[in-house]
Parts: structure tokens; sequence; C-alpha cells
């Protein structure tokens, strides 16, 4: 009998010093995606013009890194706070932690090379080497080109500096384990032309990360078959708010729109000046019409054109309800 006992413990001791090993290592050995690169990136206005299009209309950096007015529908960017980071997801949101987005003006990200900036970007990793939880949508930002990436990255460096000081970041049990096995080297891919309408509204997609709000997930994968379907919810102010079905379902998605309804959709948020006040209980979205609006017509019906041709799903989605 001692015997035997003395076996089992043997057997924990080995289970939890196997348990202790692998958690070290992914604590302490992941990351690992690679230094950063040595970048030195030409700052001309045709980048800095071309940065300040993709961050505030079509890849999101400035909508998420601003706060935004939620009494207004839509919740459109509080001008003064640019790139100031600031916005809190938490428990009361539905999201296992407690992150404040980031500072990402001069005085926040001030003190980071290009290389190290462009690594978080598209890599999913900070300049301390911690990980990113993809939150910030980084991987599909890993796919995008270069050269876009380079003028975003001029862009947010010209913003005017905001001070700011937020709590550091916390994730949930086991969460804050396996963020650091999430971050993966980048793939990144070549603009199509504009001409390719198809694969441009593709790559426009991919960059303004459509899908990962679009798509049902289970436990942060996404659920095969659902892509662009929607469904996913999201929760605000005691209020579930689910994203629409974008694929080209005649019946529950926007299979009978055309592209002129399309653009109109978009375009209706031009002036959030507009923006209609919301009290609590009101339908909302957090969809951020007023910085895709801005997006041009051509950038717009290049998207419509690619969301017509993946595959119909019907999927009939409540958008909001409350409680």
């Amino acid at each position: 009998m001692k015997k035997a006992r003395k076996i089992i413990l043997y057997v924990v001791i080995g289970i939890v010093l196997v348990i202790v090993g692998a958690v070290s290592y992914v604590s302490l050995a992941l990351p690992n995606v690679g230094e950063p690169e040595q970048i030195t990136i030409k700052a001309t206005p045709e980048v800095l013009a071309r940065g300040k299009y993709l961050a505030t209309h079509v890849i999101g950096c400035i909508d998420c890194h601003s706060k935004r007015d939620w009494s207004k529908f839509a919740g459109p960017i509080d001008t003064t706070t640019l790139g100031g980071g600031g916005e809190l997801f938490d428990a009361s949101v539905g999201f296992p932690g407690e992150v404040h987005v980031p500072n990402i003006t001069p005085n926040g990200i001030g003190n980071w090379t290009d290389g190290e900036l462009f690594r978080a970007i598209t890599c999913g990793v900070r300049k301390n080497g911690n990980a990113i939880f993809p939150l910030m949508p980084w991987p599909y930002y890993s796919k995008l080109d270069r050269e876009d990436l380079y003028a975003v990255m001029t862009y947010v460096r010209n913003l005017k500096p905001i001070k700011s000081n937020y709590p550091a970041s916390k994730l949930d049990f086991p969460l804050n384990i396996l963020v650091h096995t999430m971050p993966q080297k980048a793939e990144l891919s070549k603009r199509p032309n504009p001409g390719d309408t198809i694969k441009y509204g593709a790559y426009l997609v991919n960059a303004c990360a459509c899908q990962e709000c679009h798509s049902q997930s289970d436990k942060g994968v996404p659920i095969a078959g659902l892509e662009f379907a929607g469904g996913r919810e999201f929760k605000m102010d005691g209020a579930t708010i689910r994203a629409a079905n974008i694929t080209p379902d005649k019946a529950t998605g926007i299979g009978a729109w055309t592209k002129e309804a399309f653009l109109a959709r978009f375009k209706a948020f031009s002036d959030s000046k507009t923006a209609a006040t919301v009290k609590h209980g009101d339908v909302q979205t957090i969809m951020p019409w007023w910085a895709f609006s801005g997006m041009t017509e051509n950038d717009l019906s290049a998207i419509y054109a690619y969301l017509k041709t993946v595959k119909p799903v019907k999927n009939q989605v409540t958008h909001f309800t409350k409680g």
C-alpha cells in the first residue's frame, strides 16, 4: 500500500512539474516571432496622406485608439482624443479581462523604433516583447502591403501628442497564459491594382477586418461556414448588439442590395455632427460608420464587389436586444 501511495505521489509530482514547465515555457519563451526589423521610413506628403486615409477610414486605428461618444448613434469619434486611447474593454462588455486601449500618439509610442512598431502591428508583439491579444486585429494587418503599413505608421507618428496614464492590461486565466502563443510571423502581401476590383476588394475587406466582427466564433475560433454571416454578439449598456449578415444571401444578407444602396448606407454617415442622440435602452451599434463613411466610392465599390462573391449564408440576425 505504501509503495502504491509513493507511486501515485511521484506521478502527481511529475504531472505538476510538466504543467509548471509548460506554463513557464509558454510564459517566458513565447512569443517568438524574431527581433524587430531595422526600418527607416521616408515620410513624404504622399505617404502621410495615404496613412491618414488608411488609419482614419479603412484600418480603423483612429477609431479604436480614440474615445467615442456613445451618447450618439454609432459612437462618433471625439476628435480631441485622436490616437490617445482610453476605451475600456472589460466584463461589462463581455471581455475576459480588462484592457484600456493604448495611446498611439508620440506620447505613447515616441520611444518605439519603426521596427518595434511594425512588429506590433503585424505580429502582435509589444516593444517589451509581450504578446498583444488580437483585440487589435493584427492577424489581418499581418497580410497587408508593407508600404501601406509604413504609411499608417508615418501618420500616427505625426498625431498631436496626448498625455495619458492607463492601468496595465489584464487578461483572465487561462487567457493570460494562452495569449503568449498567439503572435505569429507576418505574411505580408502586395496591394492589388485597384483595376482588379475583386482582388482589391478582398484586400480592403481584410484591411478593415470585416470578417472579424461579422463572423461568429467559439472561444475565439471562427466557426467554419459562417464567415461574414453575422450574429457575433457585443455587449453594451445592458444590451446585446449583433453584427449584420453581409454575405450575398438575398433573404438575410446583402444579396438584394444594389451597389448604389450599399454606398448610400455608408455615405449617410458622412457628417458626424448630425449623429442622433442615443438614450439608455435605445438601439445602438458598434459599427464605426462615421469612420468608414470617409472611404472613397471606388474603395467601397470594390468591397461591395468582393462581398458579392463570398458564399451566401442564410442567417437571420436580430441586430439589437435589450438585456
